[in-house]
């Protein structure tokens, strides 16, 4: 029980940085530079330990049905830290401005369709997968914390779908309703669904690569 309260603080903490990523991004006027900044939530994330949903759910192949379970916990947590945000600073000065630049993204998501927004969030899901991974397994300093920056501004400039931070977005746009949770629904199993397979196909080459040599 202790395990899965510390993942909940975590994965809460993890849902304040992306959505303090979000806002930058929100807030600042070239796309690319806002692209770039958003990744220090990413950064925070992989450098204090914190839990991500979008960085933990493709090593389930990896692991027991425990492991499931703390993901779903993280992704509670995540829920809790961008909505937790998103109120907070409806309270400020920044707002307005906040408000104004998530409509106009949320307005555009919720006139998607399905298949549509699942295919995003699944390239999405692959992207955030390959950036957590590479941040742990990349050996060279330069090139872990590259592959964090890259993944974060690649999917955000590509116009991906990734579930926490829509999760603030709606919020500071004060746009929940029950179309809203279909649609973060789909984020959701499509995040899941490009991160797993993108580590199972690794998992399978790594397994087979000492046999073709």
């Amino acid at each position: 029980m202790k395990q899965y309260f510390l993942d909940l603080l975590k994965s809460t903490m993890a849902g304040v940085m992306i959505a303090i990523g979000g806002t930058v991004f929100l807030m600042t006027r070239s796309k690319e530079l806002g692209a770039v900044l958003f990744a220090i939530g990413l950064f925070a994330i992989v450098v204090n330990g914190l839990n991500l949903f979008t960085g933990q759910v493709g090593y389930i192949v990896n692991y027991s049905n425990a492991y499931l379970i703390r993901v779903l916990v993280t992704l509670v947590g995540n829920f809790i830290g961008t909505v937790f945000m998103g109120s907070i600073l409806l309270m400020t000065r920044l707002s307005s401005s906040l408000t104004m630049k998530a409509e106009e993204m949320i307005k555009a998501k919720l006139a998607d369709s399905f298949v549509s927004i699942f295919i995003l969030a699944f390239f999405c899901g692959i992207l955030m997968y390959l950036a957590v991974n590479g941040y742990r397994t990349i050996n060279d300093p330069v090139g872990k914390y590259l592959a964090v920056f890259l993944g974060v501004a690649v999917f955000i400039l590509a116009g991906f779908e990734h579930c926490v931070a829509n999760m603030y977005y709606f919020a500071i746009a004060k746009a929940w309703s029950w179309q809203a949770v279909c649609y973060m629904e789909i984020m959701i199993l499509g995040n899941a669904a490009g991160a797993v397979a993108f580590s199972f196909c690794e998992k399978i080459y790594k397994q087979q690569k000492p046999q073709n040599r």
